[in-house]
């Protein structure tokens, strides 16, 4: 592929994240959610056993680090969403847990959230959605500066 041809395809998946992630705001701003803590709630509802899950594997899962977490998760529990509880088996860590609150809000959202995934696939075939996915994780895989014989900046 040659590389004006590779820009463009970069630049349309940046426009599409873009995009997404606007309209993800608009859809979850009536609930007094961001996309980010929506991800959190969503992490935590369907974390197997309902033991909750430390900071680390919240931002392992989310792919966020672990300082931007712990903003997010302060001000979750704040509002009520969540809650941190010492770790049963090591007191050197957290174990986050949804809130009732915190698991109602979520119920609300999800619907909503659902739909509009199905309102923005609908034209999308599951083969090119299997197709999709496959070049998406080639791109991001490329993408890792372990993959580059250079330095990292």
């Amino acid at each position: 592929m040659n590389t004006q041809t590779s820009r463009e395809l970069i630049a349309a998946v940046v426009a599409t994240a873009d995009t997404l992630l606007h309209e993800g705001r608009r859809l979850l701003q009536p609930l007094g959610l961001t996309v980010a803590q929506y991800n959190v709630l969503t992490v935590l509802a369907l974390a197997p056993d309902g033991a909750g899950l430390s900071q680390r594997e919240l931002s392992d899962e989310l792919v966020v680090d672990r300082s931007n977490v712990t903003g997010l998760l302060d001000r979750m529990a704040k509002a009520g969403w969540v809650r941190r509880a010492d770790d049963d088996d090591d007191r050197r860590i957290y174990r986050v847990r949804l809130t009732p609150e915190g698991r109602r809000l979520w119920e609300k959202a999800d619907p909503l959230y659902n739909a509009g995934v199905t309102r923005v696939t609908a034209t999308i075939t599951a083969r090119q959605t299997q197709d999709t996915l496959a070049v998406l994780g080639r791109i991001a895989a490329a993408a890792r500066w372990d993959n580059f014989n250079e330095e990292k900046p």
